[in-house]
């Protein structure tokens, strides 16, 4: 009997059915998770795929343009195009670098190395702010990885009439220095945001959905005439040139609504540049440079007295033009024997300003330039604003005191100035000054500082300044009535002062009606002349007399205006008045120091 064969546990059929099995499971498998992944849970998947090709790209909103009160634009921003490239597709043809930086601009070797320092990455700017043709050259060479984006640049029509005024952007529009920067929230944009399809190189096949429209930024009205603003940058840049003056600095205020007319400063800049240039160029000095005023400060002396219950009528003694105060001197240029107040003023007498200043209280006189704004800032909002140094009166003696009622041992800026003047012929009411057209429309806007009846008689006793036999009979404007003030103080340098002067003048016009409020500044005049009433004054009468017109402002001098009033002559030597040519202080003898 024959023996039975053992089984096999792995013959050919059995292998076949435990493979079949296998490969049946395996199939299940993934058609179950295919299943599962087209039917139940796809969203996962689909993101991941679109991740590879689909992107979202910020689309730039433009920037708000700047206006001045007219509707003239003043800044505006315009499209242009920026180059970038994708390193990593890019480097794979570094031969075609060449033809990109000509059609660029730049050189072959800073291209090819700015993209090689930046091998690791999927985005680097190759050059910014291109015109559209310029870019559209470089795309039109079809190198892989090389793309362009729409961005905006700032321009500034006006250049430097305008620059300290209105500041600047950075590349990426973004507001710097002036009302650039204070007003950067108002004025930028909000970006938009559209999905678009980009092959395996990065370029963009398509735009598949909008997420959200850009927003462009607010446009700003400023209360700047951009007529007045060039009258004043001329006259201004005029007036440096022929004294050879080092700096300079004007301010016109619409006294009504304490709105910034003009304001100009020099040396200026040119905002389109992207070197924009030196910092001191750069400068707003209207607002951020301080100066001693000199004698521009006797009104406010004069206020402060008239406050404290002085009769204006009341003449003081200043011959023989010094006067003794403990180891100091105070003098006038010459001596103008009894002065009053309008006298005060009208010759710039620091022996009469001294002698006021004595008889109030220390808390007094301060209290009162405090209230006119001296030694605190104007509430203009302009970056970078100075306060300026008022010190406290607990530490005044006699002397601090008599140099203080003529404008040393106190600093402003031309702002500041400006401010105050146009509170005395605002009535005494003051208004902050803005930049902005309507900022101060608010009911309840500003506050009285002083009685009314006291601004207008100083204002009426400033107008014999302009008058024949005043220091500033330059600033005369044929058919109005004109009052002002001039002041021509030593710099203080270290060691003491110097003999290098400021020229001050601030005036408002027209005297009956005032409307604008003026203040010149000029920084070291070096053609021979210092007086402001020859360096300082043309200036406000040259800007005036066409900011008048051009505002349509009616004369108030009628009679001179039909007459037709010839030019007047700068003002003679016995006509200045104590407005710092020669030192305000004189040895008395041993020991003994002199004011500046």
């Amino acid at each position: 009997m024959t023996a039975k064969a053992p089984h096999n546990a792995f013959d050919p059929g059995r292998r076949l059915l435990v493979i079949a099995a296998i490969l049946g499971a395996c199939g299940f498998a993934i058609a179950a998770r295919a299943a599962w992944m087209q039917l139940v849970s796809p969203q996962f998947y689909q993101q991941q795929g679109d991740a590879r090709f689909v992107r979202e790209l910020p689309i730039v909103a433009s920037r708000g343009a700047i206006l001045d009160r007219n509707g003239e634009t003043l800044a505006a921003s315009s499209p242009v195009a920026s180059v970038w490239a994708n390193p990593r597709v890019a480097l794979q043809h570094a031969g075609r670098f060449p033809e990109l930086a000509t059609a660029l601009g730049v050189a072959a070797e800073d291209l090819e190395r700015r993209i090689a320092e930046r091998a690791d990455r999927e985005f680097v700017y190759l050059r910014r702010h291109l015109n559209p043709d310029q870019a559209g050259a470089a795309l039109a060479l079809g190198i892989p990885g090389i793309h362009a984006q729409r961005e905006f640049r700032r321009f500034y029509p006006h250049g430097e009439v305008m620059a300290h005024v209105l500041g600047f952007t950075n590349i990426d529009d973004r507001g710097q220095e002036g009302l650039e920067l204070a007003f950067n929230h108002w004025l930028t944009g909000t970006p938009g945001a559209k999905r678009v399809i980009r092959d395996r190189e990065g370029r963009i096949i398509a735009s598949a959905d909008l997420l959200r429209p850009a927003e462009p930024g607010r446009d700003l009205v400023l209360s700047i005439d951009r007529r007045v603003q060039y009258l004043a940058y001329r006259e201004l840049k005029a007036a440096l040139r022929l004294h050879r003056a080092t700096s300079g600095s004007v301010v016109v205020l619409d006294i009504p609504t304490g709105e910034v007319i003009a304001m100009v400063n020099q040396p200026s800049f040119n905002p389109n540049a992207r070197a924009i240039g030196p910092s001191a160029a750069r400068r707003n000095r209207a607002v951020t440079d301080l100066l001693e005023p000199g004698s521009v400060i006797k009104s406010f002396t004069v206020a402060a007295a008239m406050e404290n219950g002085a009769d204006p009528t009341r003449a003081f003694d200043t011959s023989p033009g010094l006067f003794p105060l403990h180891r100091h001197t105070i003098r006038d240029v010459r001596d103008f024997g009894l002065v009053d107040m309008t006298t005060l003023l009208k010759k710039s007498s620091n022996i009469a300003s001294t002698r006021l200043a004595l008889e109030m209280p220390d808390e007094h006189f301060h209290d009162v330039l405090r209230r006119f704004g001296f030694g605190q800032s104007t509430g203009s909002g302009f970056p970078g604003e100075a306060v300026g140094v008022l010190s406290d009166p607990r530490g005044w003696g006699d002397v601090e005191k008599a140099t203080i009622s003529f404008g040393y041992g106190l600093s402003a800026t031309p702002l500041q100035i400006a401010q105050a003047y146009a509170v005395l012929a605002n009535g005494g009411r003051m208004l902050p000054p803005t930049f902005v057209r309507g900022g101060n429309a608010a009911a309840g806007a500003g506050r009285q500082v002083i009685d009314p009846q006291i601004a207008r008689s100083v204002v009426g006793m400033l107008e014999s300044v302009v008058a024949p036999g005043g220091t500033a009979t330059t600033a005369a404007v044929a058919g109005y009535r004109v009052a002002g003030k001039t002041g021509t103080t030593r710099i203080a340098m270290p060691g003491g002062y110097q003999q290098r002067h400021i020229s001050v003048f601030a005036g408002i016009v027209p005297v009956q009606q005032p409307r604008f409020a003026m203040v010149v500044a000029i920084h070291e005049p070096s053609a021979g002349q210092v007086f402001a009433g020859i360096v300082a004054a043309p200036v406000f009468q040259n800007v005036m007399d066409g900011a008048l017109r051009l505002m349509d402002v009616p004369p108030d001098n009628v009679r001179q205006w039909f007459a037709g009033a010839p030019s007047a002559a700068p003002p003679t030597a016995g006509e200045i008045g104590s407005d710092g040519l020669v030192p305000v202080g004189v040895v008395l003898g041993p020991g003994a120091e002199a004011l500046p």
